[in-house]
């Protein structure tokens, strides 16, 4: 029987795949066995069909339904040529150019079979970490040099060690899977395309904080994210990887999934912990952080998706082989999330280092649209705007953080040279007043007159008394907000003016 892979990831199940697996079903009927993945990070070929081969599994994409029957007919399940196939798609340099750590099997395994998860050498790092004691964990996760994902870039080892050393019977794991940043999707496609790693990273760290329970908070606009991880969780207490005696180590951790109420700020830990705890998703004022008095008042370890998927290989092959990857303090790999105004957009998962250009003209080929990049946003609506003149720029936090930028969560937005500057720096004030919790006066009210201002300036009002005014407003909004919603807001601001002033004058004709 020849094996057939159809991803059922919500971004292919977007544009028919489903319905291609369903046409497939019906066209082969008997002669196929079909297994549905996670997505490859291939979105501009989805839905892209895969046949196992002796050559290695043959891409074909993008295939809508009508042409399952054509491609049949042409030898699809022999791996024939046809002008869909785009070859043995391991050997795709978008592909092969990749250091998959995180997004090992994504795209490659049946998400939901504990099976394929073990046989692709999944339960290796728990099993290794439940052979030492928690101290040793966290020094191996310390060692291993990984930095929150989430965008902040906080050493987790120092978090865990926090966690660790701080007295109390009851500890929490919580992940933030609150991705709600522009140009971000690597969350979903891994809770999507791969949960048992996620769940495996945040067992190995239960085991060493000494937490008892833990929950993983998605957004709501994951309805698919949301029923994988559940159904994966059911079948991971099916087999002895959750509940009392973990494995037969004595480890107690029972893990539950909640679901968002649709708020941005709540991808702000403090603000996600308010929201856990049956609250309105407000900021929590710092000290005192959430590794000494988090979760319910208890010490917590909060993380991101793609940090917490990170451990399991820590573990499984030794921190200092995971800090081999990257440069200077930014170690291991960052998953880049390529969209907007693209050619090819997608996921790419890569060690700290390559350069922007490589990125979105090497293997993002460009825009989608054909005409010259312009800038792009890096790290979400909060992140600045990099002009082309710096795409030599290494993604390493240090160097972006250099560069008055920041790295976040790897999203990068494309746009092309017809962009208005003054509009996306409007935007980051508009998106700010609309998110914003309202705790803090800079950021509940500054974002508003943020917006009014730019009005000013680009309406020819007085531009240099309110160009001076907007400054002032980005200074406070920096200095004075709680959280990184007010404190980040002014960077696209000050970057869009800085690298693009001309869009800020009345007189400005965009390119046709």
């Amino acid at each position: 029987m020849i094996t057939v892979y159809v991803p059922r990831d919500s971004a292919a199940g977007s544009v028919g795949a489903d319905e291609v697996a369903a046409a497939l079903e019906h066209a082969a009927g008997e002669r196929i066995r079909i297994v549905r993945t996670g997505s490859r990070g291939m979105l501009w070929l989805e839905p892209l069909i895969e046949v196992a081969t002796e050559r290695g599994r043959v891409g074909y994409g993008p295939v809508s339904p009508r042409q399952v029957p054509e491609l049949i007919d042409a030898g699809l399940l022999d791996g024939a040529d046809h002008e869909l196939c785009v070859g043995v798609v391991a050997e795709l340099p978008w592909l092969r150019d990749q250091q998959r750590l995180c997004f090992a099997r994504v795209g490659v395994t049946d998400p939901l079979s504990p099976t394929d998860y073990e046989a692709h050498g999944g339960l290796t790092g728990l099993r290794q970490a439940l052979e030492r004691t928690p101290a040793d964990v966290v020094a191996e996760v310390t060692e291993s040099g990984l930095r929150g994902r989430g965008g902040a870039g906080f050493p987790a080892g120092i978090k865990w060690r926090t966690v660790l050393d701080t007295p109390g019977e009851t500890k929490f794991v919580c992940c933030n899977a609150d991705e709600g940043d522009s140009g971000t999707f690597a969350d979903r496609m891994l809770m999507e395309g791969d949960p048992f790693c996620l769940i495996e990273g945040m067992t190995i760290a239960a085991h060493a904080v000494g937490a008892s329970e833990g929950y993983i908070y998605v957004r709501s606009e994951y309805p698919d994210a949301v029923a994988t991880l559940r159904r994966a969780i059911d079948i991971a207490y099916e087999h002895g990887w959750l509940g009392d005696n973990v494995l037969g180590s004595g480890l107690t951790f029972d893990l539950y999934v909640r679901v968002g109420a649709g708020a941005y700020i709540c991808g702000e830990e403090t603000s996600m912990l308010e929201s856990l705890e049956g609250k309105r998703g407000m900021v929590r004022s710092k000290p005192p952080i959430p590794a000494i008095t988090g979760l319910f008042g208890k010490p917590t370890v909060v993380n991101n998706v793609l940090t917490l998927a990170s451990v399991p290989r820590i573990m499984a092959d030794g921190g200092a082989a995971y800090a081999e990857h990257g440069v200077e303090r930014s170690r291991g790999t960052q998953v880049f999330q390529l969209a907007g105004n693209i050619a090819r957009g997608g996921v790419f998962e890569t060690s700290f280092g390559i350069t922007l250009d490589e990125l979105v003209n090497g293997y993002g080929g460009g825009t989608r649209s054909g005409r010259p990049v312009r800038a792009v946003q890096v790290g979400g609506p909060l992140g600045s705007y990099v002009p082309v003149s710096r795409f030599d720029l290494p993604t390493d936090y240090e160097a972006f953080a250099e560069a008055e930028a920041m790295l976040g969560h790897g999203g990068i937005v494309v746009f092309d040279d017809t962009v208005d500057m003054s509009k996306m720096a409007r935007f980051a004030m508009e998106f700010c007043a609309e998110e914003s919790c309202g705790k803090c006066t800079p950021c509940r009210v500054g974002s508003v007159r943020g917006v009014e201002v730019i009005d000013r300036i680009t309406g020819g009002e007085d531009p240099d008394g309110n160009l001076a005014v907007l400054n002032d407003l980005c200074e406070l909004m920096t200095d004075g907000s709680l959280c990184a919603m007010g404190g980040l807001t002014p960077n696209p601001v000050r970057s869009a003016l800085q690298h693009f002033p001309d869009d800020f004058t009345p007189t400005r004709e965009q390119t046709p």
